[in-house]
């Protein structure tokens, strides 16, 4: 059977993991995404949301500095144990968010962490350009929040396309790496500074 994009799609929303792995886990169970989905359970993959409940209380401050010495992030990352904090598997996925935060500038974490006021502000920029379109009134709201989930795409840190593997999202290698080390991670907090510029969380 053909493993199509829209299969993968699927079993990704269904999944919150990485394009890859589904695909695999597809092959596997020749399209059929229930036995993927146990195939990946199986794994121990798909148990990585089921930690989102845990609390998380130990991890590592990284400080990035980029060559040149004029870029730098400052990141904290969370996860349940010092055991694992130690883990190199744990401080390379620090190592590869403080270098894709130095090289993406994101806005924030999260959707719910954009300031809305700067979100009013996008909104009404894309309302002029719309209308500047002279597209018919009842679709330029859609038009619109199709922007806003574009600009959330490209300013929030889990929905970016990973800098190492434009591929999958942040959040595609939280999750691998979650199911990975078996415990819950946190992205918890970041400082972005540049030569010159004024401070960017």
């Amino acid at each position: 059977m053909q493993i199509t994009a829209t299969l993968v799609k699927d079993l990704r929303n269904r999944t919150g993991l990485g394009m890859m792995e589904c695909k695999n886990a597809l092959v596997e169970s020749n399209g059929d995404i229930d036995k993927a989905i146990e195939i990946l359970r199986k794994k121990g993959i798909a148990k990585a949301e089921k930690k989102a409940d845990r609390s998380a209380n130990e991890g590592a401050i990284l400080s990035y500095i980029h060559p040149g010495n004029k870029l730098g992030v400052l990141i904290e990352v969370n996860c349940e144990t010092d055991f694992v904090a130690a883990t190199a598997d744990f401080m390379t996925f620090v190592k590869d968010i403080a270098m894709h935060i130095a090289a993406t500038n994101p806005l924030s974490i999260r959707r719910e962490d954009i300031d809305p006021t700067l979100l009013e502000k996008e909104r009404e920029i894309y309302r002029a350009q719309v209308k500047a379109q002279n597209k018919p009134e009842n679709i330029i709201e859609r038009i619109v929040e199709g922007k806003v989930d574009k600009f959330y795409q490209e300013n929030c840190l889990l929905e970016q396309p990973f800098v190492k593997d434009p591929q999958i999202t942040v959040k595609d290698y939280l999750t691998a790496t979650i199911a990975k080390i078996g415990e819950k991670i946190n992205l918890t907090r970041f400082v972005r500074f540049q030569l010159g510029e004024s401070l960017q969380k």
